[in-house]
């Protein structure tokens, strides 16, 4: 369940990563209303090394609390891309039938090479687990 209960609740979250994430050296994210009940997140967070977080969320309201409605997060090194995130759904696929339609595109062959990722929400905040996922396994403290 979102803990959004509208979109200023969500651009306060969004605005004040910074402060509670001291690895993001830069934020670059923008909340753009697009309707009535309708909002984009796009934009980046960049990390030490390189490293950043490109970031577009579709976000919705009109049913109750703020909902993803789809997402894509891209890491990535300079201009290599590390892994992306995306929820674009791949039915054929049965090994990502666990956490339909969320998953994560890796090497080898990241545009093909998909697997689970049962860490992803369209109910919950994506972001902080994708900058603790960054700190874990790309910086070097």
């Amino acid at each position: 369940m979102s803990p959004f209960k509208s979109l200023r609740d969500y651009e306060t979250f969004i605005y004040t990563l910074p402060q509670r994430f001291p690895h993001i050296i830069r934020s670059a994210l923008i909340v753009a209303r697009r309707g009535r009940h309708l909002a984009e997140l796009t934009g980046d967070l960049a990390f030490p090394g390189g490293h950043r977080l490109v970031v577009y969320e579709r976000l919705t309201w009109d049913t109750g609390p703020l909902t993803i409605e789809g997402y894509s997060y891209e890491v990535l090194r300079g201009n290599d891309k590390v892994y992306w995130y995306d929820s674009q759904p791949h039915t054929a696929d049965s090994k990502l039938a666990s956490t339909h339609p969320h998953h994560k595109h890796i090497p080898p062959n990241i545009k093909h090479h998909r697997i689970p990722a049962p860490e992803l929400s369209f109910g919950c905040p994506n972001i902080p687990f994708l900058i603790q996922e960054i700190k874990t396994t790309l910086l070097q403290d």
